[in-house]
C-alpha cells in the first residue's frame, strides 16, 4: 500500500469514528513555536501553570518528544453546544460552567477514539508488511497541539489564540496521534479572521495585549480553572457567575456558524446552570459526587467554592448575604477569603 493510499483510508477511518476533521504534518512544521513559547513564559504570561516550563524543549519542538516519529496526525472532535452559552451570564443566581466541561471528561471520550484509530493504522500498516508505531496525546504530554493542528491543516489559531476552521468552527477538541510512518503531509491552514475583532472585544478582562496574544494571568478561564490562590481583587468583578472557564471569546467567532454538531452523547449538558446557593453548600464529599466523571473535578472543592463565592458577590443579591456567611470560616483560608469579600460585595448592595 503507497503512503497516499493509506493516508486516504486512515482519513476515512478517523471520521468513521467519529472525529470531525484529520489533518497531517510532520514533527518539525512548528519551527516558530519553540520561540513563542520561551517568550510567552520570559513574560510570565503563564502564570502559575509551570507545566508549561517544564520540558519545553519537548513542547517546543514535537521532534524531540520522539525522534523515531514521522508523522503527526492530528484530530478534531466536536462538542458544539446546541443552546447559547452566553444566556446563562443574565442570570445572577445561576453559575455559568464551561461547554466544554458540561459533559464527560473530554480527556477519556478522545482518548479512546484515539487509540481505536491508532490501532487500525498499526493493523492496516501491518497487512502491507509495513512496521509502525503510535504514541497518543490527548493535552496531557508537552506537545503543542493547536500549532500542529495549524500545520496539518486542520485550521488556524485565531486572534483569540484558540484554533478555527473555515468549515469546523472552533468548538473542538484535539488529539495527537504521533507515529513512525511517513504519511502524505497536508497543507498548512490560512489565516481568515480579516479585521474581525470579536474576541477580542468581547474579553471581560481584558486579556489579550494584542490580537494573537494571550496574558493568561487575566483569562477568565485560567483564574477559574489553573490559578490556586485568590483571584486579584480587581478581577474578581469581572469573572460574573463564570464558575469554571469562559466561552466569551469562542461564543461571538463568526466562523461557528459552520459548526459541525457534536456526535458523541457524553458531551451532553450534564451539569447545565445550577443555583449558586445549592453549589456553596457542597462540601468536599458533595462535591466529589456532584462532579464525577466531569473535567470539573479536577480543581478540587476548595478552588471551585471559592469561585462560586465570587459569583454570588457579583450577583447583587442581598438574599444569597447567608450563603456566604455560612463559609466565612471555612477551613480552607482561600475559601474564607472570598467569603469575606462576598459579604462586603453583598452588604453593600443590601444597603444601595
Amino acid at each position: 500500500m503507497t503512503p497516499e493510499a493509506l493516508t486516504a483510508r486512515l482519513k476515512a477511518q478517523a471520521l468513521a469514528e467519529g472525529f470531525s476533521a484529520i489533518g497531517i504534518c510532520a514533527p518539525e512544521a512548528i519551527p516558530a513555536a519553540a520561540g513563542r513559547l520561551e517568550t510567552f513564559v520570559a513574560e510570565g504570561r503563564h502564570g502559575e501553570m509551570g507545566w508549561m516550563a517544564e520540558r519545553m524543549g519537548w513542547r517546543g519542538n514535537p521532534a524531540a518528544l520522539w525522534p523515531e516519529a514521522r508523522s503527526v496526525i492530528m484530530l478534531a472532535e466536536a462538542y458544539t453546544p446546541d443552546y447559547d452559552p452566553l444566556a446563562v451570564l443574565e442570570r445572577p443566581d445561576r453559575a455559568a460552567v464551561s461547554c466544554y466541561a458540561q459533559g464527560r471528561d473530554y480527556h477519556d471520550l478522545v482518548k479512546k477514539r484515539l487509540k481505536r484509530v491508532g490501532r487500525w493504522l498499526i493493523d492496516a500498516a501491518k497487512k502491507g508488511s509495513v512496521p509502525a508505531e503510535i504514541k497518543v496525546f490527548t493535552d496531557t504530554a508537552p506537545v503543542m497541539e493547536k500549532p500542529l493542528a495549524a500545520a496539518a491543516g486542520i485550521g488556524w489559531q485565531g486572534k483569540h489564540t484558540n484554533l478555527v476552521g473555515r468549515d469546523l468552527g472552533s468548538w473542538f477538541f484535539l488529539g495527537a496521534i504521533f507515529t513512525t510512518l511517513d504519511l502524505t503531509k497536508d497543507e498548512a491552514g490560512r489565516d481568515h479572521c480579516g479585521s474581525c475583532r470579536a474576541c477580542l472585544d468581547i474579553c471581560p478582562t481584558n486579556a489579550f495585549t494584542a490580537p494573537y496574544r494571550i496574558d493568561a494571568r487575566r483569562c477568565i478561564s485560567y483564574l477559574t480553572i489553573e490559578h490556586k490562590g485568590p483571584v486579584d481583587a480587581a478581577l474578581r468583578p469581572l469573572l460574573g457567575n463564570r464558575i469554571y472557564g469562559c466561552d466569551d471569546c469562542l461564543a461571538v467567532c463568526p466562523w461557528n456558524k459552520f459548526a459541525h454538531a457534536a456526535r458523541d452523547a457524553g458531551y451532553d449538558p450534564r451539569v447545565g446552570a445550577p443555583e449558586l446557593a445549592e453549589l456553596a453548600g457542597l462540601d468536599d464529599a458533595g462535591f466529589r459526587a456532584r462532579f464525577s466523571g466531569s473535567p470539573v473535578k479536577r480543581i478540587g472543592r476548595g478552588r471551585f467554592v471559592r469561585n462560586v463565592l465570587y459569583a454570588i458577590g457579583n450577583s447583587g443579591l442581598p438574599g444569597l448575604l447567608p450563603v456566604a456567611r455560612a463559609l466565612a470560616s471555612d477551613p480552607d483560608p482561600v475559601v474564607a477569603d472570598a467569603a469575606g469579600w462576598t459579604c462586603g460585595r453583598l452588604a453593600k448592595s443590601r444597603e444601595g
